[in-house]
């Protein structure tokens, strides 16, 4: 099997922020940035099927939500999956900028960032809190993990 976990190809949080907020600026409207994260989903590692289970399950989202993670060299990295192809694509945007930092960096970096990008506005009340508890959980596994 391939590796589950996702290496994003921005080498800081912020540097990711800032790729996603230049790769949304593309689009004129909210329709063609859904199919751009919609397809960003589409390219998350495949996540095993073992993991689609309660003990992986994210609290507060509306769509079934899993993450797994693992600590390398210092470093947290994050698989994630989701039954919904919108909050797939939720889920690897939150990736991008999470996974493959360092703890201290995950605590670092606000998921304000989902405010600033408009991105919050533009879901659902239920897809926002779900993101946003999405990225509330990544921020409470890297400081457990310190």
């Amino acid at each position: 099997m391939n590796d589950p976990f996702l290496i994003p190809p921005e080498p800081t949080a912020q540097e990711a922020i800032a790729a996603i907020t230049d790769d949304l600026s593309n689009f004129d409207d909210w329709m063609d940035r859904y199919q751009f994260i919609i397809e960003m989903g589409r390219q998350l590692p495949e996540y095993p099927n073992e993991w689609a289970d309660d003990a992986h399950r994210v609290p507060g989202c509306q769509s079934q939500v899993w993450m797994e993670r693992t600590m390398r060299d210092g470093k947290l990295f994050f698989a994630g999956a989701s039954d919904a192809v919108i909050v797939s694509g939720l889920v690897a945007l939150l990736l991008r900028v999470y996974s493959g930092r360092t703890p201290a960096e995950i605590l670092a970096t606000s998921p304000t960032f989902l405010t600033d990008l408009g991105l919050i506005q533009a879901l659902s009340t239920n897809r926002g809190n779900g993101i946003a508890a999405m990225a509330r959980k990544l921020q409470e596994i890297a400081a457990i993990s310190k």
